[in-house]
């Protein structure tokens, strides 16, 4: 582990000498969320998926990726949202924290969707407008220059805009999104003298995302529920996330997945309550990094409160 944590190191004063030389110097500050579970996490991913379990929904996800390696990225998020005014209108809250290294940001988004009702079918067009709260806490990082200036103190606090824009169409079996949950290019601009903030709409920085799942019976005990993501972005390989679960009689969910070029999943969950479910999912990673980390650990945690204590909850499957 030495010895990994020296290329750690070695990478990180790399990094932050290329951005931080004397004179002056620009950055950007970029957020882009990776979750194993993102079929119970859709909020951080679509704006206009709030307010698509007709009911009040909470969930709670923890992220621990590549355990083993020091400064690997650790997440937090809480999401909440609802369907309101007869079900035509979601709204919700998401916040995500997560540290990278020296790198600490805190994601706050507030959510609005505007949802038709069709017979059989749901259509929504969603938006989201917060904020990132980015810090670097640059003495942290060990060098092997003595008193090198570019890592004698920290980069203060930035509350830097963020908005976002999504599609999303349902049905009792099937779903299928289109979003870019950031539409705003954060640069922070630094020299000797001054610090300067731009937020500008760069098309080359978007990611779009585009999610899709249906359900299926293969028995009246077990259902079969294939789902993808692709991420896309400018000058850059398209990211490919495509899984396969299965639920047991209504309790127990059983599937696994594969991420394109990152790492092949496990996923597990069971639903405790009508109300209250569990999943847990590890990711096995197939690139270089496998040899200096023993996996990726997620759990989700979902929670879903009815309007009518006559009405009863199914299972969510998306």
């Amino acid at each position: 582990m030495n010895l990994i944590r020296a290329i750690v190191i070695r990478w990180q004063k790399l990094i932050y000498i290329l951005v931080f030389l004397i004179g002056s110097i620009s950055a950007s500050a970029q957020f882009e969320p990776l979750f194993t579970q993102y079929m119970f996490n859709e909020t951080f991913i679509n704006p206009a998926y709030v307010g698509s379990h007709e009911c009040i929904s909470a969930g709670f996800l923890y992220r621990n990726q590549w355990v083993g390696i020091d400064g690997s990225p650790k997440t937090q998020t809480f999401s909440i949202h609802s369907p309101t005014n007869n079900n035509k209108i979601g709204i919700g809250l998401s916040i995500m924290n997560e540290s990278i290294g020296v790198t600490k940001q805190l994601v706050v988004n507030g959510n609005f969707a505007y949802r038709i009702i069709m017979p059989t079918s749901t259509f929504a067009f969603g938006i989201q407008a917060g904020f990132v709260n980015d810090q670097e806490n640059l003495t942290q990082v060990q060098t092997n220059v003595s008193g090198d200036n570019q890592f004698s103190s920290n980069i203060r606090k930035y509350f830097l805009p963020n908005a976002g824009f999504g599609m999303y169409y349902k049905t009792d079996r099937f779903y299928a999104g289109l979003s870019i949950p950031r539409l705003l290019e954060n640069k922070i601009k630094l020299s000797q003298t001054e610090t300067i903030v731009r937020n500008v709409g760069n098309p080359k920085i978007w990611h779009y995302y585009i999610a899709a799942g249906y359900v299926m019976d293969l028995n009246e005990s077990v259902k079969f529920k294939p789902s993808l993501m692709l991420k896309a972005v400018v000058n850059a390989p398209m990211e490919i996330d495509l899984n396969a679960n299965f639920l047991i009689n209504e309790l127990l969910w059983v599937g696994g997945g594969y991420r394109s070029g990152d790492a092949c999943s496990a996923m597990f969950g069971i639903q405790l309550s009508k109300n209250l479910r569990i999943n847990y999912s590890y990711d096995y990673t197939v690139t270089g990094l496998q040899k200096y980390n023993s996996g990726s650990h997620e759990i989700t945690l979902g929670y879903d409160l009815s309007f009518s204590k006559d009405r009863i909850i199914s299972p969510r499957y998306f």
